[in-house]
């Protein structure tokens, strides 16, 4: 069972020591989420270490920000304010889902239950979010049908890709194979290229909310990227278990 310590260190000191138990980034990580979110959550995780919480208090003060804004997706009529405060809900969800891990390590490793939450968060959030969108544009967009078939195959891709990941590194660790997240490396050239496939591109993307014609362009962008990353990793995935087994 781990404590906090008896004097918390100071803002400061907790940043520093933050920076040095950030754990490397996995080779397929994109730029936002390593370049960008990551030291957004390393400030809030020093923020909410000074105040005590906990890494599954953490973790659910990040649901609150995004089903906050997927929430609003889904009922509030799309407008320009709408559209910066879902974009800014998410963003915040976002960021927060990164501190949980980093408070964890501040006090001393987390746990299975932890884990077992984080992801459990992340997967009802992926697909929920490409739904609300689905019912937002079914309510107030006045769009001919198949532009709704974008979100539900957003939905499909989003939730594929996810329990790929994970399933990945599940059967690696079944067989002692370290996983990506376990690998310190990846390009910046590379973690650019990834930038179209990277959740926090998504939040910013309601930036658009308020003008629906420039959102579906670019939501239905970063769908066909994400369709395209998908049958590519897909295959590198299947090869690399060929190759454990």
């Amino acid at each position: 069972m781990t404590t906090t310590d008896p004097t918390p260190p100071t803002l400061t000191e907790t940043l520093a020591r933050l920076r040095g138990a950030q754990k490397g980034h996995a080779r397929g990580a994109p730029a936002y989420s390593v370049y960008v979110n990551r030291r957004i959550g390393r400030v809030l995780a020093a923020v909410a270490y000074r105040f005590g919480l906990t890494p599954n208090q953490v973790t659910g003060v990040s649901a609150v920000h995004t089903f906050a804004g997927i929430a609003l997706i889904a009922t509030v009529p799309p407008t320009w304010w709408s559209g910066v405060l879902v974009a800014v809900l998410l963003v915040l969800g976002y960021a927060w889902d990164s501190a949980d891990g980093q408070v964890a390590r501040l006090r001393g490793g987390g746990s299975l239950a932890g884990e077992w939450l984080d992801h459990f968060v992340d997967a009802f959030k992926i697909a929920a979010l490409h739904l609300a969108v689905l019912i937002g544009l079914y309510r107030f967009g006045d769009l001919d049908e198949v532009f709704l078939l974008v979100p539900i195959g957003f939905s499909i891709v989003a939730t594929v890709t996810f329990f790929g990941m994970i399933l990945n590194d599940l059967l690696k660790g079944a067989r002692g194979v370290a996983s990506s997240h376990a690998r310190a490396g990846g390009t910046f050239g590379r973690s650019m290229l990834l930038l179209p496939t990277d959740f926090g591109v998504l939040c910013l993307v309601f930036l658009l909310w308020g003008a629906l014609p420039v959102f579906l362009t670019a939501y239905g962008a970063l769908f066909a990227v994400s369709t395209l990353f998908l049958g590519a990793a897909s295959v590198k995935w299947f090869r690399e278990m060929r190759r454990v087994d």
